[in-house]
């Protein structure tokens, strides 16, 4: 890693951080799928409770994998990566996952989709069933609890993933590209959900993207990184208080730092 890509790392750690503030923390990363295809390389950085983290690169720069590695879905090559100061060895409780496509079983509705971690986990509670109920109406889809897929637009099957995720209880969210298919429209009706309802919990978010103006305008900073192999360009810090609208975006400050992640991403192309 060159020097001004370890300074960017260092830097992620805020400085009024304590150990017990720290979540999650990465130390030269590397993930290698073979000698020729290096996904991730000498990632360092530190992410404290609470903190939403959008992550931006170009396609193949190890975005996606890096989320696998903190969810402990795929062994690192080497380096370190932990999560309340263990190593991360395998899947977490207290970790929970978002994809792309929601993956929902099409002969189950909604609430039962909705319903798959607390079944996995052991026997359903009416307790569990009102969680998923609140769940669902939390996402937005008062009134189609008892839908199947087949009967759902793509944007409210990703709001049935999204309420099975927070019925998982996980307080740290790994968010693969989850609103990526959607149109535009839903996609922003979407990011306000997702902002509402993480900023109304005690979560810690990584939310991996393409669309910068997403980015920002989710995050509390933004990780910039090259493309393969992937490393960690630059950390960018977004000042605007919460909560957040959508004419925010259409402000100077906004469009500023807009350009200077643009700027960064350019500069390795």
């Amino acid at each position: 890693m060159s020097d001004s890509l370890q300074e960017a790392g260092e830097a992620v750690s805020k400085p009024s951080a304590t150990n017990s503030d720290v979540v999650i923390e990465a130390n030269a990363l590397t993930k290698a799928f073979s000698e020729e295809v290096i996904a991730l390389q000498g990632a360092s950085f530190k992410i404290n409770e609470g903190d939403f983290i959008s992550l931006v690169g170009p396609s193949g720069c190890g975005k996606s994998t890096l989320l696998r590695l903190v969810a402990g879905l795929i062994e690192k090559t080497s380096g370190s990566v932990k999560v309340r100061e263990n190593e991360v060895t395998e899947p977490r409780t207290d970790i929970g996952m978002m994809f792309q496509k929601p993956v929902l079983l099409e002969w189950r509705t909604a609430v039962e989709n909705v319903l798959l971690p607390s079944e996995l986990t052991g026997k359903i509670t009416d307790e569990d069933r009102s969680r998923a109920i609140q769940a669902l109406h939390l996402v937005g889809l008062k009134d189609f609890e008892f839908h199947f897929p087949r009967q759902l637009s793509g944007g409210m099957q990703q709001r049935v993933a999204l309420a099975r995720l927070l019925q998982t209880g996980a307080d740290i969210l790994l968010l693969d590209e989850p609103f990526g298919a959607l149109d535009e429209f839903t996609r922003e009706r979407l990011n306000i959900e997702l902002m509402n309802i993480v900023d109304g919990t005690a979560t810690t978010s990584l939310f991996v993207t393409h669309n910068i103006a997403e980015a920002i305008f989710l995050a509390d900073e933004v990780m910039v990184m090259t493309p393969r192999p992937g490393k960690l360009a630059r950390i960018v810090e977004v000042p605007f208080e919460r909560p957040r609208s959508l004419e925010l975006q259409l402000t100077p400050e906004f469009n500023k730092i807009e350009s200077e992640v643009r700027n960064i991403l350019g500069s390795y192309v």
